[in-house]
């Protein structure tokens, strides 16, 4: 528990009613998904019969994505009300996903490289020690294993479109969703990678194109980002 902001989790308590509806204040994720899980699917080969684990999972969005792609799921969150919103909501869609109210650190003492692909999605930010969340995602992995994380950047353009116009402006989100300070430019998110020896492969970008209502995935990474790295087979845990 000593890496849980509970004020960031009565956040998403708070939220927890909305996670599956399309236009409300999940919107833009449910907009992104399929581009994530795209991203996803084209790094790792495919995710037919791998074990995944997602980490900061909300209320299931993705981690129902990569089910149906045929992963065999672990989704973990800390927030009771979402993961009890995302075992309703895989159960209605007739899914096997493991949800565990569990932090990646105490999922690693059970769990050690025991996955073949971990993803964290925006949810890193919202912690007080990003670094640790990344190394535990780390250490989930087998050797030869891929962790895809997904984060904002740290600009003044992500502060403008990922606070003041989604919050403030579209209300997307209700305000103090996110803290500027916590956003991690992708120079500071490789470091935290490197010290467990993983290596980048890939990271692009979300773009949003308000006249079209539409996201893009692309080679501008000024606001929300996402990186695909590799395990390498000869690096181990221990």
């Amino acid at each position: 528990m000593s890496n849980v902001d509970l004020d960031e989790i009565a956040k998403f308590e708070a939220l927890a009613a909305t996670w599956w509806d399309p236009q409300g204040q999940s919107r833009p994720l449910h907009q992104i998904n399929p581009l994530r899980t795209d991203f996803i699917q084209h790094n790792v080969g495919g995710l037919a019969g791998k074990q995944v684990a997602d980490i900061g999972c909300g209320g299931g969005l993705l981690a129902e994505s990569m089910a149906m792609a045929g992963a065999n799921v672990t989704a973990i969150d800390m927030a009771e009300a979402s993961i009890q919103v995302a075992k309703l909501h895989a159960l209605e869609s007739k899914l096997n996903i493991d949800y565990q109210q569990v932090t990646a650190e105490k999922l690693v003492a059970n769990q050690a490289e025991s996955f073949d692909v971990v993803t964290c999605m925006e949810m890193i930010e919202h912690v007080p020690d990003p670094a640790s969340v990344i190394h535990a995602c780390a250490d989930l992995l087998k050797p030869g294993g891929w962790l895809i994380l997904s984060t904002l950047n740290r600009t003044f353009k992500s502060r403008m479109l990922a606070i003041v116009a989604a919050e403030n402006i579209l209300k997307w989100l209700p305000k103090g969703t996110h803290d500027y300070d916590k956003f991690l430019k992708p120079s500071e998110l490789l470091q935290y990678t490197d010290e467990k020896a993983l290596q980048p492969k890939q990271m692009k970008g979300f773009r949003y194109n308000p006249i079209k209502d539409s996201f893009s995935i692309g080679n501008d990474v000024d606001v929300n980002y996402i990186v695909a790295c590799y395990k390498p087979e000869n690096v181990s845990n221990a």
